[in-house]
C-alpha cells in the first residue's frame, strides 16, 4: 500500500471530504436563497416578539426564583444553627433573670454605686424591683416584656409610685439620653426602699 493511497482512505482525509462537501452545499444553498430569502409574516408580528419577550423573562424569574430556593436549601442548616443559638441565648436571660435573687441585683447594685457605675447601679436596682414583681406574681418574667408594659401591670398596685420612678429612670437612662449621677441614683435606691417597706 502506497503512502498515497493511505492518505485518500484514512479517516481523517475521508473527514475532511465530507467536511467540504457541506460547505461547499451549504454555500451554494444560501447564496440562491438569499437574494429571495423573505421571512414569514409572524415572525416579524410585534405580538410574536412581546411574547418572546415574556417567555424570556417568564423564564429568568423561573430561573431566579429555582437558584433563590437552592441557595435557602443550602442555607437552611446554618439558618436553623443561628435561630437556636438565638432561642438558646433568650433561654439563658431568661435563667440568669430567675438565678439572681432580688437580694442579689441589690447587691450588685452597691457593688457599682461604690465603683461610681452609677447607670448600672440604677439598672441593678430596676432588675431588683422586676424579680421581686416576679415573686410576687405581679409580672412573671418575659423576655420581651417592655417598661410600658410593666407600667401597665403596675397601675392597680396601691402605691405603684416608687415602681414607677424605677421605671421611668430605666427608660431614660437605657432609650433616652438622660445622664446616670449620684442623684439619679437615690432617688432610684430610695424609690427601692420604698418598695421594700411595700413588700414587706
Amino acid at each position: 500500500m502506497s503512502a498515497a493511497s493511505f492518505e485518500k482512505n484514512s479517516f481523517g482525509w475521508q473527514l475532511g471530504q465530507l467536511q467540504q462537501r457541506v460547505q461547499e452545499w451549504w454555500e451554494l444553498k444560501t447564496s440562491q436563497a438569499s437574494p429571495n430569502l423573505q421571512l414569514p409574516s409572524w415572525f416579524i408580528s410585534p405580538l410574536f416578539w412581546n411574547m418572546v419577550k415574556a417567555a424570556f423573562w417568564l423564564i429568568l424569574v423561573m430561573l431566579v426564583i429555582w437558584a433563590v430556593l437552592q441557595l435557602g436549601q443550602w442555607l437552611r442548616p446554618y439558618i436553623y444553627t443561628l435561630m437556636n443559638a438565638n432561642q438558646l441565648s433568650e433561654d439563658n436571660a431568661k435563667k440568669t433573670r430567675k438565678e439572681i435573687s432580688a437580694a442579689g441585683w441589690l447587691q450588685r447594685s452597691q457593688k457599682f454605686q461604690k465603683q461610681g457605675n452609677y447607670r448600672e447601679a440604677c439598672r441593678c436596682l430596676y432588675m431588683a424591683m422586676l424579680q421581686r414583681l416576679n415573686d410576687a406574681g405581679i409580672a412573671p418574667h418575659q423576655v420581651s416584656r417592655t417598661d410600658g408594659e410593666y407600667g401597665q401591670l403596675i397601675e392597680h398596685l396601691p402605691q405603684s409610685m416608687p415602681y414607677q420612678t424605677l421605671l421611668n429612670t430605666h427608660e431614660l437612662l437605657y432609650f433616652g439620653n438622660a445622664e446616670a449621677t449620684p442623684s439619679v441614683f437615690e432617688e432610684c435606691e430610695q424609690a427601692y426602699q420604698e418598695i421594700e417597706a411595700i413588700s414587706k
